[in-house]
This record gives structure tokens, C-alpha cells and sequence, in this order.
């Protein structure tokens, strides 16, 4: 099947809804989804066993704890977390990111928790 090609706006992606911690999906790249999200708060410890995830920041500024320190990330900056290693996404204020992830990521990781959702089309 082939798919029309569109640009993303990320802006404006980003204005259609509102939620915290809950991926909407805006793109699909060979086995990957490009995603928007909204975070504000503090997500929980986990991590993907069979999957690496980049987190780039569009606006505002988000702290990745690992466990043995702590990354900042401003706007138009991203890091690749490897799979297997623990970490925790933090926003002290509204943080908005793209994400770019294999289809397969589950956003908790290996840890069910409230926090689990699937991620949607946008």
C-alpha cells in the first residue's frame, strides 16, 4: 500500500490535544513510529528490554534521570537511551518531545502500570 506524503507540523500536532504522558502517533518510518507527546510531572522508572528510545525536546526542558546521573535536555537537543537501561523521564514544567521509537515500544516498558497506554494515531 503505498502512503501519501505529508509534511508534519510539529506545532500544530502538538495543539490538537491536551494529555500528559500519552504518545499520539504522527508518522511511520519502516518499523518505526515517529511520535508527539506531552509531558508534565514525574513518569516512573522503567525500561524497553528489546528497544532503544530517542527522546528530542521541541520545547521546554526535560530531566532523564538514569541511575548513576542526570541528563537535561533543552529545546533542540535529544538522547538515545539504549535498551535495557532504567530511566526516568521528569518535566517540572510542560515539556513537549518527539519521539522515535520501534512500533513494538510499550511506553512503561516492561512495567504494566496506570502509566501504560497505547499509543494512538493522531
Amino acid at each position: 500500500m503505498e502512503r501519501s506524503i505529508e509534511k508534519v507540523n510539529l506545532a500544530e500536532a502538538l495543539s490538537r490535544f491536551d494529555e500528559h504522558w500519552r504518545p499520539k502517533i504522527v508518522g511511520e518510518l519502516n518499523d518505526f513510529f515517529v511520535k508527539v507527546v506531552k509531558l508534565k510531572g514525574e513518569f516512573i522508572w522503567h525500561q524497553h528490554e528489546n528497544e532503544d528510545e530517542l527522546f528530542l525536546v521541541v520545547s521546554g526542558r526535560l530531566l532523564i534521570k538514569l541511575r548513576d546521573r542526570d541528563l537535561w535536555l533543552e529545546p533542540g537537543e535529544f538522547v538515545i537511551i539504549p535498551r535495557g537501561v532504567e530511566h526516568m523521564p521528569v518535566a517540572e514544567d510542560e515539556v513537549h518531545i518527539v519521539l522515535i521509537e520501534p512500533k513494538s515500544t510499550v511506553n512503561t516498558g516492561a512495567m504494566a502500570s496506570e502509566r501504560t497506554v497505547p499509543a494512538e494515531w493522531l
